[in-house]
């Protein structure tokens, strides 16, 4: 914790130049002479040219006029910029020349004036158009950040949630902006009078109890100090705004729901001051808002807590002739008052003793305030009448420019409605960064008579950063850690940071010390929730009178802070409040919880509806139309939409869509038709599946029933698919979803990757040896997730899982990236392929970031499960088909796959050699020349025939180059480019790799009676000759039938 004293920084005078020397005429005044004289004689040079050429002397008063054109219209650009900067520079001083000039008199008439303070209707206008994002970015804030916070605060708040947020249509006005540009040249301050009186809608409601509440119209006014510091030499040229108010703002609120019982007379004042007093604790001075501009700001800390700029000693003497309040007898009796003041200064108030039966009150105490800023800070006194129900207002007082006390002036008075009273403003120097006047200040301060309070000697300023490794709570959950600061009696308390064990408090505490020498801060951490001990530390503040420059800035062990910090060996489990320098041995593995990497995908197959509601209907309902539906898939937050099926009351989508789910209660698969519209959907209906019964039953095929309308029904197929870390069905699956595959829809996933990102040790620091605030971030293609930032540390801990949906484990790649606020910190790539060759397909270690420290590492457990579906229809046949040995096969896909219902499979199918000078219908000869895995299936939901090219083996070329081959297919007896289809070329391989879908658009009939054609071809250059394909095999279709396969 830093422990500062104010500072007193002194200014020198600056030295005074000496004035010229008396002398005579010097070498330069000589030669600014001769320079004159020699342009003088340029002038005669043109005459002189032009007689000598024999010109007229009309071309030398030619060029006379033009050069004296020239010469005119140059001075009248000097006048003009000359009078703009003079307007620029000075308004007043331009307005009252040119009124001079014109005859009207250096006085001004009554109504030109030049305010301090300016309107900014165009920033008005802005507002007004941001507004509406505005909207969103709250409801964003709240339902995102804040709606978490709260349920995690209180278990009876679990079920917290905002039902409607609607910043309304009015937006902030900025009424009026005054600019202060005072003698530090590194910074802008702006006075924004802000008003809101807005029509904004926020409802929340708990469950749990039924209870709602919201706020329906809200007014707020004040005044905001934004400060434009630091500025610096480059884009946005400044570095970081700093926004707060000086003064506590207005606010008046209209509560609806459960809340309306806050407009009873008295709850009212009260609800309006809780919530002021909880927008001071973050946004009225001494607190502020902090929003960096550039990344690496070395000054965000002293930013956000910089030191005081003084202290004032307001000494409250004394009122007269104050207002009678207490009547007696309906009035008849006028009786007196019992006076007290309240003096407040920002935050900061002290209210006085109460005088009981006086109109003439002296109460002769003192009080000490902190000065955070100059100018614009003010001193509020209050007076009021004491009573027993509710007190009455005597009256209020304010003295502005606080600032100018610190200054040296000895006393003020203000006035009131009916009487005055008197304030004696002392003068208090600013603390000096050496020990030399602490005993004087400290001797006169005995011979100082002051109420309620001593005077102080010394004010203390803490800075509470952060706390690492504080013990679990009894029940083995994370705290909910606060910090109580205690001086002798006075005792501050922070913010409380949820469920964690390394709390980030970033606040600033200031106490006023009346003997430091003597006096001592006790520090305790507890649990919020229960107020239960987490730690505890004293410093005794005479340690600060021997610290360099006031000042200590450590970190502070914790007594009493769990088991293991009790023991004096390092290594084990300590608690400490400040930044990491003695952690834990790191361990070499990660913890994830026991259900990671056990989250389950959900393969939904939206297949059809049928009988649906005919909703586009013609001259007012008398000619029936259809409808062209769509549907609505939500599962798990995710939303998908299938396409519109155009003028169809049984339309056909066959689409796949796959989400990850963890077992959480209460989730349910929910589909909605529309019907597609110009202007507003019409709704066709919806149902829902529980999630519970597809975990539990792991396959759902059936026709469900639609709701909310009168007819309709939809035809669904759900699977589980559980991860599976086995590679050894890896090339089953692949092969299976190039079979299910539809058109419709993207590439079926084979495998779940699960990431579980632990922490990381020695990252690179900031610029200016500071640490970062790392963050990781993960993706895989074009998916991305990031993590939470770890605040200002370079070990930071995440300990949070990520899962991702992978389609070809063999080319993909995970890639991660250490950010500091978008600088890259470290950087990794792990290829899925790796994992692939690991037991239990998963690897847990420490990986070393490139681009990064020598010595930065990142702990994570990368694991893969393959989603293996058993309900797809197409099943495995494990032995070999004849002819094939396994060597022949490609690795993990030694079995054949064929069409479970009554299917055959057919072996695979050897290429023999075409005989020369014949035709594609020629016999083959008896030398192999490889083999060819092909699939054909005839796909009755699309009405299509589908050939699944996966691979081919042992290909043999009659050149000596490694050809490039590809496979084509033609669908006989037609030849024509209709009926061909072609893969893609694989380069200089003899086993190449294709697993590409081919698609033909043809009645089950028609395909019965044709003849499938594969060639296998070497792609060669145009002016090639060898054109002849390496090999070609021939089968017939007619044993295919619905859903099934040939291979």
């Amino acid at each position: 914790m830093n422990y500062r004293i104010l500072t007193l920084v002194s200014r020198a005078k600056p030295l005074l130049d000496p004035g010229p020397s008396p002398g005579g005429l010097s070498s330069a005044e000589a030669l600014a002479a001769l320079g004159a004289f020699g342009r003088r004689l340029l002038w005669l040079l043109p005459v002189y040219l032009a007689g000598r050429s024999g010109l007229s002397v009309g071309f030398v008063l030619l060029g006379l006029a033009v050069y004296l054109g020239w010469k005119g219209a140059r001075r009248g650009k000097e006048r003009s910029l000359l009078a703009a900067k003079l307007l620029l520079g000075d308004e007043r001083a331009a307005v009252r020349a040119t009124a001079a000039g014109a005859g009207l008199g250096r006085e001004l008439p009554a109504w030109v004036n030049f305010p301090d303070v300016e309107k900014a209707e165009w920033l008005n206008k802005i507002l007004a158009q941001a507004w509406p994002f505005f909207g969103q970015y709250m409801e964003k804030l709240l339902v995102e950040n804040i709606a978490p916070s709260i349920r995690a605060s209180n278990t009876h708040l679990q079920t917290f949630t905002f039902t409607k947020i609607d910043m309304g249509e009015k937006p902030l006005k900025i009424m009026g902006v005054k600019v202060h540009t005072g003698a530090n040249k590194q910074q802008i301050l702006l006075d924004l009078n802000v008003s809101y009186a807005g029509d904004v809608q926020i409802d929340v409601e708990v469950k749990k109890f039924f209870c709602k509440a919201g706020v329906k119209g809200m007014q707020l006014h004040g005044m905001l100090r934004v400060i434009l510091e630091p500025l610096i030499g480059d884009v946005p040229i400044v570095g970081a705004l700093t926004m707060f108010f000086i003064r506590r703002p207005t606010l008046s609120i209209n509560w609806t729901g459960m809340t309306n019982l806050l407009d009873i007379p008295g709850l009212s004042s009260m609800s309006d001051t809780m919530i002021m007093d909880s927008i001071a604790s973050f946004l009225v001075l001494p607190n502020r808002l902090l929003v960096p501009l550039v990344p690496d700001l070395h000054e965000a800390a002293q930013l956000r807590s910089p030191l005081p700029r003084g202290v004032v000693r307001v000494h409250l003497l004394a009122a007269r002739d104050l207002q009678s309040k207490d009547k007696y007898v309906k009035g008849l009796i006028e009786g007196k008052s019992d006076p007290y003041a309240i003096v407040r200064v920002g935050t900061q108030v002290f209210t006085s003793r109460v005088i009981n039966e006086n109109l003439n009150p002296t109460w002769n105490e003192t009080y000490e305030f902190v000065v955070h800023e100059v100018p614009g800070q003010e001193l509020e006194v209050e007076l009021f009448d004491k009573d027993p129900d509710q007190d009455d207002f005597l009256g209020s007082g304010l003295e502005q420019g606080v600032g100018m006390w610190l200054g040296g002036q000895e006393g003020s008075s203000a006035g009131w409605e009916t009487g005055f009273f008197c304030l004696f403003l002392g003068r208090i120097l600013d603390p000096l960064p050496h020990l030399s006047p602490l005993h004087q200040v400290l001797q006169r301060n005995k011979g100082i008579s002051s109420k309620p309070e001593p005077p102080s000697a010394a004010i203390l300023v803490v800075y509470l950063d952060r706390a690492q490794e504080l013990p679990l709570a009894k029940s083995g959950k994370e705290p909910n850690p606060i910090v109580q600061l205690s001086i002798q009696d006075v005792t501050r308390e922070s913010k409380a940071v949820y469920n964690t064990i390394s709390p980030v408090w970033d606040d600033a505490f200031r106490f006023f010390l009346q003997d430091p020498a003597n006096e001592e801060v006790d520090i305790q951490v507890k649990d919020d929730s229960r107020q239960a001990g987490l730690g505890s530390v004293t410093v005794r503040l005479a340690r600060l009178l021997s610290a360099d420059e006031l000042t200590l800035d450590q970190w502070f062990q914790l007594e009493n802070s769990g088991p293991s910090s009790r023991q004096l060996d390092l290594s084990e489990t300590t608690a400490y409040v400040g930044s990491s320098v003695d952690l834990p041995s790191r361990p070499t593995k990660s913890s994830p919880d026991a259900q990671f990497g056990m989250e389950s995908v959900i393969r939904i197959h939206l297949l059809e509806a049928e009988s649906l509601i005919a909703k586009d209907n013609f001259m007012g309902g008398m000619i029936k139309g259809k409808s062209d539906p769509y549907a609505k898939v939500r599962l798990g937050g995710q939303r998908f939409r299938s396409r519109v099926i155009k003028e169809d009351l049984n339309p056909r989508w066959n689409e796949i869509y796959e989400v990850i789910v963890n077992e959480i209660p209460g989730q349910e698969v929910e589909f909605e038709l529309y019907d597609k519209d110009v202007d507003k959907d019409d709704f066709l209906g919806r149902c829902k599946v529980p999630l519970k019964r597809v975990l539990s039953s792991r396959f759902i095929d059936e026709w469900i029933p639609l709701e909310d309308v009168k007819s309709g029904r939809l035809h669904l197929k759900l699977e589980c698919l559980p991860p599976t870390p086995s590679a050894a069905e890896l090339e089953q699956v692949l092969m299976v979803n190039s079979l299910v595959q539809t058109a419709r829809s993207e590439e079926l996933s084979s495998t779940l990757l699960s990431v579980f990102v632990d922490r990381a040790s020695d990252l690179p620091l900031r610029k200016g040896s500071k640490p970062p605030s790392p963050y990781v971030s993960l993706s895989v293609r074009d998916i991305s997730y990031k993590s939470k930032v770890s605040s200002q540390t370079a070990d930071p801990v995440w300990d949070e899982a990520f899962s991702f949906l992978i389609k070809r484990p063999h080319v993909e790649s995970l890639e991660l990236q250490v950010k500091d606020d978008g600088n890259v910190l470290g950087s990794l790539s792990v290829p899925l392929s790796q994992l692939l060759e690991t037991e239990g397909l998963a690897l847990d270690h420490w990986f070393q970031l490139s681009r990064s420290g020598p010595s930065s590492q990142i702990l994570m457990r990368v694991q893969l499960g393959v989603l293996v579906s058993q309900h797809s229809g197409v099943e495995a046949l494990s032995t070999p088909a004849a002819g094939e040995d396994e060597e022949s096969l490609p690795r993990g896909s030694e079995s054949e796959l064929y069409i479970a219902e009554d299917g055959e499979a057919g072996s695979t199918q050897e290429l023999r050699q075409r005989l020369p000078q014949t035709d594609s219908s020629s016999e083959l000869s008896d030398s192999p020349l490889g083999q060819l895995r092909l699939t054909v299936w005839y796909h009755t939901d699309e009405r299509k025939l589908i050939a699944v090219v996966h691979a081919c083996r042992n290909l043999r070329s009659s050149s000596k180059e490694i050809p490039d081959p590809y496979v084509s297919l033609i669908l006989l007896p037609d030849k024509s480019r209709a009926t061909k289809r072609k893969t893609s070329v694989r380069k200089r391989t003899l086993n190449p790799e294709f697993n590409e879908r081919l698609e033909w658009e043809l009645p089950l009939e028609d395909v019965q009676h044709r003849k499938l054609e594969a060639y296998i071809k070497n792609s060669v250059s145009f002016m090639s000759r060898e054109k002849e394909p390496i090999g070609k095999v021939r089968g017939g279709l007619y044993d295919l039938k619905d859903d099934k396969s040939s291979s």
